[in-house]
Protein backbone atom coordinates (compact mmCIF):
# COMPACT_ATOMS: atom_id res chain seq x y z
CA UNK A 1 0.00 0.00 0.00
CA UNK A 2 1.39 3.52 -0.03
CA UNK A 3 -1.63 6.45 0.30
CA UNK A 4 0.14 8.77 -2.14
CA UNK A 5 -0.09 6.54 -4.65
CA UNK A 6 -3.33 4.64 -4.46
CA UNK A 7 -5.27 7.65 -3.17
CA UNK A 8 -3.85 10.69 -3.83
CA UNK A 9 -2.54 10.37 -7.27
CA UNK A 10 -5.85 8.42 -8.22
CA UNK A 11 -8.18 12.08 -7.72
CA UNK A 12 -8.81 13.58 -10.47
CA UNK A 13 -5.24 15.87 -11.43
CA UNK A 14 -7.27 19.21 -11.65
CA UNK A 15 -9.37 19.16 -9.07
CA UNK A 16 -9.38 21.32 -6.02
CA UNK A 17 -7.37 19.49 -2.93
CA UNK A 18 -6.24 22.75 -1.20
CA UNK A 19 -6.58 25.97 -0.45
CA UNK A 20 -3.77 28.17 1.35
CA UNK A 21 -4.16 31.59 3.18
CA UNK A 22 -0.67 32.42 3.76
CA UNK A 23 0.78 35.56 6.11
CA UNK A 24 3.11 36.39 3.33
CA UNK A 25 1.80 35.66 0.35
CA UNK A 26 -1.32 35.48 -2.02
CA UNK A 27 -4.40 33.12 -1.60
CA UNK A 28 -3.35 29.79 -3.76
CA UNK A 29 -5.58 26.96 -4.63
CA UNK A 30 -4.01 23.96 -5.17
CA UNK A 31 -4.79 21.40 -7.42
CA UNK A 32 -4.22 17.15 -6.49
CA UNK A 33 -1.89 17.20 -9.50
CA UNK A 34 0.07 20.20 -8.34
CA UNK A 35 0.58 18.73 -4.77
CA UNK A 36 1.65 14.94 -6.61
CA UNK A 37 4.21 16.96 -8.48
CA UNK A 38 5.46 19.55 -5.82
CA UNK A 39 5.39 16.63 -2.83
CA UNK A 40 7.80 14.43 -5.83
CA UNK A 41 9.90 16.80 -6.39
CA UNK A 42 10.01 17.50 -2.16
CA UNK A 43 10.93 13.99 -1.65
CA UNK A 44 13.72 13.63 -4.24
CA UNK A 45 15.50 16.67 -1.83
CA UNK A 46 14.54 14.39 1.36
CA UNK A 47 16.30 11.42 -0.56
CA UNK A 48 19.14 13.40 -1.31
CA UNK A 49 19.84 14.30 2.36
CA UNK A 50 19.62 10.72 3.46
CA UNK A 51 15.94 10.07 4.45
CA UNK A 52 15.24 6.93 3.87
CA UNK A 53 12.34 4.24 4.56
CA UNK A 54 11.70 4.24 8.19
CA UNK A 55 13.90 7.99 8.45
CA UNK A 56 11.83 10.63 10.94
CA UNK A 57 11.38 13.97 9.04
CA UNK A 58 10.61 16.72 11.71
CA UNK A 59 8.85 19.77 10.37
CA UNK A 60 8.48 23.14 12.07
CA UNK A 61 6.27 25.04 9.07
CA UNK A 62 2.96 26.42 10.40
CA UNK A 63 -0.17 25.61 8.53
CA UNK A 64 1.55 26.07 5.12
CA UNK A 65 1.79 23.87 1.97
CA UNK A 66 4.98 23.22 2.50
CA UNK A 67 3.43 21.17 5.91
CA UNK A 68 1.25 18.91 3.27
CA UNK A 69 4.22 18.37 0.66
CA UNK A 70 6.18 17.15 3.62
CA UNK A 71 3.83 14.74 4.89
CA UNK A 72 3.03 13.41 1.14
CA UNK A 73 6.44 13.64 0.60
CA UNK A 74 6.90 11.37 3.46
CA UNK A 75 4.15 8.84 2.89
CA UNK A 76 5.74 8.23 -0.66
CA UNK A 77 8.72 7.37 0.08
CA UNK A 78 8.51 5.21 3.39
CA UNK A 79 9.65 8.13 6.08
CA UNK A 80 7.31 9.37 9.30
CA UNK A 81 6.72 12.77 9.54
CA UNK A 82 6.77 14.56 12.83
CA UNK A 83 4.83 17.73 12.96
CA UNK A 84 5.80 20.20 15.67
CA UNK A 85 4.03 23.08 16.78
CA UNK A 86 5.87 26.73 15.86
CA UNK A 87 5.26 27.44 19.55
CA UNK A 88 7.59 25.24 20.59
CA UNK A 89 10.86 26.83 21.82
CA UNK A 90 14.97 25.74 21.98
CA UNK A 91 14.46 23.18 25.14
CA UNK A 92 11.38 21.61 23.61
CA UNK A 93 12.60 21.08 20.41
CA UNK A 94 15.89 19.23 21.75
CA UNK A 95 13.88 16.77 23.25
CA UNK A 96 11.74 16.01 20.15
CA UNK A 97 15.18 15.71 18.47
CA UNK A 98 17.01 13.62 21.12
CA UNK A 99 14.31 11.51 21.44
CA UNK A 100 13.30 10.64 17.68
CA UNK A 101 16.26 11.21 16.21
CA UNK A 102 15.38 12.64 12.85
CA UNK A 103 17.56 12.38 9.78
CA UNK A 104 15.75 15.60 8.66
CA UNK A 105 14.42 18.65 9.49
CA UNK A 106 12.34 21.44 7.08
CA UNK A 107 12.15 24.45 9.08
CA UNK A 108 10.55 27.70 8.44
CA UNK A 109 12.99 30.42 8.43
CA UNK A 110 11.26 32.15 10.72
CA UNK A 111 11.37 29.19 13.22
CA UNK A 112 15.55 29.18 12.66
CA UNK A 113 16.25 30.93 15.50
CA UNK A 114 14.47 28.17 18.23
CA UNK A 115 15.67 25.50 15.77
CA UNK A 116 19.44 26.46 16.00
CA UNK A 117 19.24 27.36 19.75
CA UNK A 118 18.03 23.11 20.02
CA UNK A 119 21.44 22.50 17.58
CA UNK A 120 19.83 19.71 15.30
CA UNK A 121 22.32 17.03 14.31
CA UNK A 122 21.03 16.12 11.29
CA UNK A 123 20.43 18.63 7.99
CA UNK A 124 17.70 21.27 7.90
CA UNK A 125 16.15 22.18 4.85
CA UNK A 126 14.94 25.85 5.40
CA UNK A 127 12.01 27.64 3.35
CA UNK A 128 10.07 28.93 2.01
CA UNK A 129 11.95 27.61 -1.11
CA UNK A 130 10.24 27.37 -4.31
CA UNK A 131 13.51 25.00 -5.53
CA UNK A 132 12.58 22.46 -3.09
CA UNK A 133 9.03 22.02 -4.60
CA UNK A 134 10.35 22.12 -8.32
CA UNK A 135 13.32 20.42 -8.04
CA UNK A 136 14.92 19.12 -11.27
CA UNK A 137 15.59 15.92 -9.73
CA UNK A 138 13.17 12.84 -10.79
CA UNK A 139 10.53 12.25 -8.30
CA UNK A 140 11.38 9.00 -6.10
CA UNK A 141 9.25 5.52 -6.61
CA UNK A 142 6.60 4.68 -4.39
CA UNK A 143 7.39 2.60 -1.58
CA UNK A 144 5.69 -0.83 -0.94
CA UNK A 145 4.71 0.14 2.92
CA UNK A 146 2.67 -2.24 5.51
CA UNK A 147 0.17 -1.49 8.05
CA UNK A 148 3.20 -1.62 10.59
CA UNK A 149 5.48 0.79 8.78
CA UNK A 150 5.62 4.20 10.35
CA UNK A 151 3.68 7.15 8.83
CA UNK A 152 3.43 9.39 11.96
CA UNK A 153 5.75 10.40 15.25
CA UNK A 154 3.80 12.45 17.18
CA UNK A 155 3.84 13.34 21.26
CA UNK A 156 1.35 13.51 23.20
CA UNK A 157 0.48 16.89 24.80
CA UNK A 158 1.97 16.60 28.06
CA UNK A 159 -1.22 17.93 30.13
CA UNK A 160 -0.21 15.73 32.96
CA UNK A 161 3.93 15.20 32.95
CA UNK A 162 6.61 14.66 30.26
CA UNK A 163 5.03 14.45 26.61
CA UNK A 164 5.69 10.85 25.28
CA UNK A 165 6.51 9.75 21.64
CA UNK A 166 3.57 7.74 19.68
CA UNK A 167 4.72 5.91 16.12
CA UNK A 168 1.37 5.29 14.19
CA UNK A 169 1.63 2.80 11.09
CA UNK A 170 0.32 3.44 7.52
CA UNK A 171 -2.76 2.11 9.30
CA UNK A 172 -3.39 5.32 10.81
CA UNK A 173 -3.55 7.17 7.41
CA UNK A 174 -6.09 4.84 6.07
CA UNK A 175 -7.92 4.40 9.12
CA UNK A 176 -9.17 8.15 9.19
CA UNK A 177 -11.85 6.71 6.95
CA UNK A 178 -13.98 5.78 9.74
CA UNK A 179 -13.62 9.12 11.58
CA UNK A 180 -14.07 11.29 8.34
CA UNK A 181 -17.36 9.39 7.52
CA UNK A 182 -18.95 9.17 10.76
CA UNK A 183 -17.92 12.23 12.36
CA UNK A 184 -16.58 14.77 9.94
CA UNK A 185 -19.13 13.91 7.62
CA UNK A 186 -17.61 16.28 4.94
CA UNK A 187 -19.36 15.65 1.73
CA UNK A 188 -17.82 15.82 -1.89
CA UNK A 189 -16.93 19.18 -3.19
CA UNK A 190 -17.36 20.93 -0.21
CA UNK A 191 -14.39 22.93 2.10
CA UNK A 192 -13.50 21.45 5.51
CA UNK A 193 -11.42 24.08 7.53
CA UNK A 194 -9.53 22.11 10.64
CA UNK A 195 -7.43 24.96 12.10
CA UNK A 196 -5.51 22.83 14.54
CA UNK A 197 -2.00 23.70 14.34
CA UNK A 198 1.06 21.48 13.42
CA UNK A 199 1.95 19.45 16.49
CA UNK A 200 -1.69 18.23 17.58
CA UNK A 201 -2.95 14.80 16.38
CA UNK A 202 -5.92 16.10 15.46
CA UNK A 203 -4.16 18.07 12.90
CA UNK A 204 -2.33 15.38 11.43
CA UNK A 205 -5.50 13.45 10.70
CA UNK A 206 -7.98 16.22 9.99
CA UNK A 207 -6.12 18.86 8.43
CA UNK A 208 -6.43 17.55 4.95
CA UNK A 209 -5.89 13.75 5.23
CA UNK A 210 -9.45 13.42 6.70
CA UNK A 211 -11.48 15.66 4.29
CA UNK A 212 -9.81 14.20 1.25
CA UNK A 213 -11.02 10.96 2.06
CA UNK A 214 -14.75 12.69 2.39
CA UNK A 215 -14.39 13.58 -1.03
CA UNK A 216 -13.51 17.44 0.57
CA UNK A 217 -10.91 20.12 -0.03
CA UNK A 218 -9.30 20.96 3.01
CA UNK A 219 -8.44 25.15 4.07
CA UNK A 220 -4.93 26.15 5.70
CA UNK A 221 -4.37 29.45 7.06
CA UNK A 222 -0.76 30.60 8.19
CA UNK A 223 -2.12 33.11 10.87
CA UNK A 224 -2.86 33.84 14.78
CA UNK A 225 -6.22 33.40 15.93
CA UNK A 226 -7.99 36.33 15.84
CA UNK A 227 -12.18 35.95 16.44
CA UNK A 228 -13.43 38.54 14.04
CA UNK A 229 -11.00 37.03 11.45
CA UNK A 230 -11.92 33.30 11.83
CA UNK A 231 -15.57 34.66 11.56
CA UNK A 232 -14.69 36.27 8.58
CA UNK A 233 -12.45 33.74 6.81
CA UNK A 234 -15.74 30.98 7.02
CA UNK A 235 -17.92 33.28 4.74
CA UNK A 236 -15.23 34.71 2.44
CA UNK A 237 -14.30 31.17 1.59
CA UNK A 238 -17.43 29.30 2.09
CA UNK A 239 -16.51 27.03 4.44
CA UNK A 240 -18.85 23.91 4.74
CA UNK A 241 -17.38 22.02 7.45
CA UNK A 242 -15.80 23.62 10.45
CA UNK A 243 -13.19 21.81 13.06
CA UNK A 244 -11.75 23.95 15.91
CA UNK A 245 -10.80 23.97 19.37
CA UNK A 246 -13.24 23.71 21.87
CA UNK A 247 -11.23 27.07 23.63
CA UNK A 248 -11.84 28.54 19.91
CA UNK A 249 -15.48 27.82 19.77
CA UNK A 250 -15.68 29.36 23.65
CA UNK A 251 -13.37 32.69 22.55
CA UNK A 252 -15.34 33.36 19.63
CA UNK A 253 -18.89 33.12 21.11
CA UNK A 254 -17.80 35.46 24.14
CA UNK A 255 -15.94 38.07 21.76
CA UNK A 256 -19.27 39.10 20.57
CA UNK A 257 -22.11 38.19 18.53
CA UNK A 258 -21.39 35.32 15.87
CA UNK A 259 -23.30 36.67 13.38
CA UNK A 260 -24.33 34.58 9.97
CA UNK A 261 -22.39 31.78 8.53
CA UNK A 262 -24.69 31.18 5.43
CA UNK A 263 -22.65 27.58 3.68
CA UNK A 264 -21.65 26.45 7.66
CA UNK A 265 -23.34 23.53 7.45
CA UNK A 266 -21.40 21.35 10.31
CA UNK A 267 -18.72 22.26 12.92
CA UNK A 268 -16.73 19.52 15.04
CA UNK A 269 -14.56 19.77 18.01
CA UNK A 270 -12.09 17.21 20.05
CA UNK A 271 -9.31 17.41 22.34
CA UNK A 272 -10.89 18.70 26.02
CA UNK A 273 -14.39 19.29 26.95
CA UNK A 274 -16.51 22.20 25.11
CA UNK A 275 -18.98 23.53 28.21
CA UNK A 276 -22.40 23.74 28.00
CA UNK A 277 -22.11 28.03 27.23
CA UNK A 278 -20.17 27.76 24.38
CA UNK A 279 -22.38 24.62 22.63
CA UNK A 280 -25.70 26.98 23.47
CA UNK A 281 -23.99 30.02 22.21
CA UNK A 282 -23.31 28.56 18.88
CA UNK A 283 -26.41 26.71 18.67
CA UNK A 284 -28.49 29.99 19.42
CA UNK A 285 -26.88 32.41 17.13
CA UNK A 286 -26.12 30.07 14.04
CA UNK A 287 -28.59 27.07 14.26
CA UNK A 288 -25.46 24.51 14.78
CA UNK A 289 -25.07 21.95 17.00
CA UNK A 290 -21.15 21.69 17.46
CA UNK A 291 -20.52 18.02 17.45
CA UNK A 292 -18.35 16.77 20.05
CA UNK A 293 -16.53 13.90 20.09
CA UNK A 294 -13.37 12.41 21.75
CA UNK A 295 -10.22 10.86 20.90
CA UNK A 296 -6.25 10.47 22.05
CA UNK A 297 -2.81 10.83 20.26
CA UNK A 298 -2.57 7.03 20.77
CA UNK A 299 -5.74 5.98 19.54
CA UNK A 300 -7.26 8.60 16.89
CA UNK A 301 -10.97 9.52 17.06
CA UNK A 302 -12.78 6.87 18.93
CA UNK A 303 -16.04 8.66 19.80
CA UNK A 304 -18.37 11.46 18.41
CA UNK A 305 -21.89 12.64 17.84
CA UNK A 306 -22.36 11.92 14.37
CA UNK A 307 -24.27 13.05 11.55
CA UNK A 308 -28.16 13.43 12.25
CA UNK A 309 -28.11 13.02 16.20
CA UNK A 310 -28.45 14.96 18.73
CA UNK A 311 -26.79 14.83 22.06
CA UNK A 312 -27.20 16.69 25.22
CA UNK A 313 -25.34 19.35 25.54
CA UNK A 314 -21.72 19.23 27.32
CA UNK A 315 -22.01 14.65 25.38
CA UNK A 316 -18.52 13.88 23.57
CA UNK A 317 -20.54 11.32 21.67
CA UNK A 318 -21.12 7.85 21.93
CA UNK A 319 -18.47 5.53 20.69
CA UNK A 320 -17.89 5.14 16.57
CA UNK A 321 -19.34 2.18 14.64
CA UNK A 322 -17.31 -0.84 15.38
CA UNK A 323 -15.29 0.33 18.29
CA UNK A 324 -15.61 -1.65 21.25
CA UNK A 325 -15.59 0.69 24.28
CA UNK A 326 -16.50 0.45 27.85
CA UNK A 327 -16.25 1.79 31.43
CA UNK A 328 -14.04 0.02 33.63
CA UNK A 329 -14.19 1.63 37.22
CA UNK A 330 -15.09 4.74 35.85
CA UNK A 331 -12.16 5.06 33.23
CA UNK A 332 -12.92 4.47 29.57
CA UNK A 333 -11.31 1.57 27.79
CA UNK A 334 -11.13 0.39 24.21
CA UNK A 335 -10.18 -2.97 22.57
CA UNK A 336 -7.27 -1.84 20.34
CA UNK A 337 -8.20 -4.35 17.82
CA UNK A 338 -11.42 -2.58 16.97
CA UNK A 339 -9.79 0.73 16.48
CA UNK A 340 -8.58 1.00 13.25
CA UNK A 341 -6.31 3.98 14.11
CA UNK A 342 -4.73 2.60 17.15
CA UNK A 343 -0.49 3.20 17.63
CA UNK A 344 2.03 0.93 17.83
CA UNK A 345 3.98 1.65 20.76
CA UNK A 346 5.72 4.77 22.85
CA UNK A 347 9.49 5.39 21.93
CA UNK A 348 9.77 2.81 19.47
CA UNK A 349 8.39 0.15 21.98
CA UNK A 350 5.85 -2.79 21.25
CA UNK A 351 2.63 -2.21 21.11
CA UNK A 352 0.94 -2.68 24.46
CA UNK A 353 -1.60 -5.49 24.62
CA UNK A 354 -4.54 -5.92 26.02
CA UNK A 355 -7.37 -3.42 27.07
CA UNK A 356 -6.30 0.49 26.22
CA UNK A 357 -7.30 2.09 29.79
CA UNK A 358 -7.28 5.60 28.24
CA UNK A 359 -6.92 7.11 31.88
CA UNK A 360 -10.06 9.34 31.16
CA UNK A 361 -12.41 9.10 33.89
CA UNK A 362 -15.68 9.19 31.51
CA UNK A 363 -19.77 8.34 32.47
CA UNK A 364 -22.25 7.12 30.63
CA UNK A 365 -26.13 7.99 30.36
CA UNK A 366 -28.77 5.81 30.04
CA UNK A 367 -29.05 5.96 26.47
CA UNK A 368 -25.30 5.40 25.64
CA UNK A 369 -24.03 9.31 25.11
CA UNK A 370 -20.17 9.55 26.93
CA UNK A 371 -19.58 12.36 29.39
CA UNK A 372 -15.84 13.56 30.03
CA UNK A 373 -15.24 13.80 33.57
CA UNK A 374 -11.45 14.19 34.53
CA UNK A 375 -8.08 12.60 33.60
CA UNK A 376 -7.96 9.77 36.43
CA UNK A 377 -5.28 11.22 38.09
CA UNK A 378 -6.56 15.08 38.29
CA UNK A 379 -9.92 13.29 40.18
CA UNK A 380 -10.76 15.97 43.14
CA UNK A 381 -11.22 13.81 46.46
CA UNK A 382 -12.80 16.18 48.99
CA UNK A 383 -14.38 15.36 52.30
CA UNK A 384 -14.87 11.82 50.51
CA UNK A 385 -16.56 12.91 47.43
CA UNK A 386 -14.45 12.29 43.84
CA UNK A 387 -15.16 15.35 42.07
CA UNK A 388 -14.21 15.64 38.35
CA UNK A 389 -12.79 18.99 37.18
CA UNK A 390 -14.46 19.31 33.98
CA UNK A 391 -17.42 19.25 35.13
CA UNK A 392 -16.98 22.43 37.81
CA UNK A 393 -15.90 23.95 34.65
CA UNK A 394 -18.56 23.55 32.75
CA UNK A 395 -20.96 25.23 35.16
CA UNK A 396 -18.30 28.20 36.25
CA UNK A 397 -18.59 28.83 32.84
CA UNK A 398 -21.74 29.73 32.34
CA UNK A 399 -21.15 32.91 34.88
CA UNK A 400 -21.27 35.89 32.78
CA UNK A 401 -18.13 37.34 34.42
CA UNK A 402 -15.86 33.98 33.28
CA UNK A 403 -14.05 33.81 29.75
CA UNK A 404 -11.85 30.96 30.60
CA UNK A 405 -11.29 29.08 34.14
CA UNK A 406 -9.40 25.87 35.14
CA UNK A 407 -9.95 23.69 38.44
CA UNK A 408 -7.81 22.01 40.58
CA UNK A 409 -7.60 20.34 44.13
CA UNK A 410 -5.68 21.88 46.33
CA UNK A 411 -4.59 20.02 49.91
CA UNK A 412 -6.66 20.78 52.93
CA UNK A 413 -5.85 19.87 56.45
CA UNK A 414 -9.62 19.42 57.37
CA UNK A 415 -11.29 17.97 53.62
CA UNK A 416 -7.79 16.28 51.98
CA UNK A 417 -8.37 18.19 48.98
CA UNK A 418 -10.54 21.74 48.50
CA UNK A 419 -11.72 22.20 44.64
CA UNK A 420 -10.00 25.31 43.46
CA UNK A 421 -10.52 27.40 40.53
CA UNK A 422 -8.21 29.99 38.23
CA UNK A 423 -10.73 32.29 36.48
CA UNK A 424 -9.75 34.64 33.31
CA UNK A 425 -12.31 36.97 33.27
CA UNK A 426 -14.66 38.88 30.43
CA UNK A 427 -13.88 41.93 29.45
CA UNK A 428 -15.72 44.86 31.75
CA UNK A 429 -15.33 42.73 34.67
CA UNK A 430 -12.54 42.97 38.01
CA UNK A 431 -11.66 40.82 40.01
CA UNK A 432 -13.36 41.29 43.71
CA UNK A 433 -14.37 39.55 46.85
CA UNK A 434 -17.56 39.58 45.79
CA UNK A 435 -17.44 38.56 42.48
CA UNK A 436 -15.84 35.00 44.09
CA UNK A 437 -18.56 34.97 46.50
CA UNK A 438 -21.09 35.51 43.82
CA UNK A 439 -19.35 32.85 41.45
CA UNK A 440 -19.51 30.45 44.23
CA UNK A 441 -23.23 30.85 44.75
CA UNK A 442 -23.92 30.46 41.16
CA UNK A 443 -21.92 27.09 41.40
CA UNK A 444 -23.61 25.73 44.51
CA UNK A 445 -26.95 26.72 42.87
CA UNK A 446 -25.89 24.81 39.61
CA UNK A 447 -24.67 21.67 40.35
CA UNK A 448 -24.28 19.78 43.98
CA UNK A 449 -23.02 22.26 46.83
CA UNK A 450 -20.09 19.93 47.60
CA UNK A 451 -18.74 20.86 44.08
CA UNK A 452 -18.12 24.26 44.27
CA UNK A 453 -15.05 26.07 44.15
CA UNK A 454 -14.21 27.06 48.12
CA UNK A 455 -10.76 29.11 46.91
CA UNK A 456 -10.83 31.24 43.55
CA UNK A 457 -8.50 33.21 42.00
CA UNK A 458 -7.68 36.11 39.04
CA UNK A 459 -5.46 35.39 36.45
CA UNK A 460 -4.49 36.74 32.67
CA UNK A 461 -4.23 33.40 31.15
CA UNK A 462 -4.30 29.67 31.69
CA UNK A 463 -1.34 27.87 30.93
CA UNK A 464 -1.71 25.61 28.10
CA UNK A 465 0.36 22.75 26.20
CA UNK A 466 1.88 23.73 22.86
CA UNK A 467 -1.36 22.03 21.30
CA UNK A 468 -3.47 24.65 23.23
CA UNK A 469 -5.22 22.34 25.38
CA UNK A 470 -5.19 23.07 29.35
CA UNK A 471 -1.88 22.54 31.11
CA UNK A 472 -3.57 21.62 34.35
CA UNK A 473 -0.40 20.44 35.89
CA UNK A 474 1.08 23.39 35.46
CA UNK A 475 -1.42 24.98 37.42
CA UNK A 476 -0.27 27.05 40.46
CA UNK A 477 -2.26 29.48 42.50
CA UNK A 478 -0.57 32.98 43.59
CA UNK A 479 2.61 32.78 46.03
CA UNK A 480 0.82 35.39 47.92
CA UNK A 481 -2.99 32.87 47.85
Amino acid sequence: MNFARDFVATRPADSRAIVTLDTDGPRREWTFGELIEASGALAAAFVDHGVRPGSVVLTLVGNRIEYVLAILAGLRIGAATLPCSEQLRAKDIALRLERARPDLVLCHSRNRPALDGASPACPVLTGPDAALLSGGNQAPPYAELDDLDPSFVLFTSGTSGEPKLVTHGQRYVWGQRLQATEWMAAQPGELVWSTAAPGWSKSARNSFIAPWLGGAAALLQDRRFDAEERLATIRAEGVNVLCMAPTEYRLIAAHGPIGDLPTLRRAITAGEPLGVPAFEAWRDQTGLEISDGYGQTETGQVTGVRPGETAPPGSMGRPLPGIDASIEDGELTLDPVTVPTFFLGYDGGPAPQGRWHTGDQVRQDDDGWLYFESRADDVIISAGYRIGPTEVESTLLGHPAVRECAVLGLPDDARGQVVAAAVVLRDGFSGSDELIAEMQAYVRAETAPYKYPRRIWFTAELPKTNSGKLHRSALRPPADY
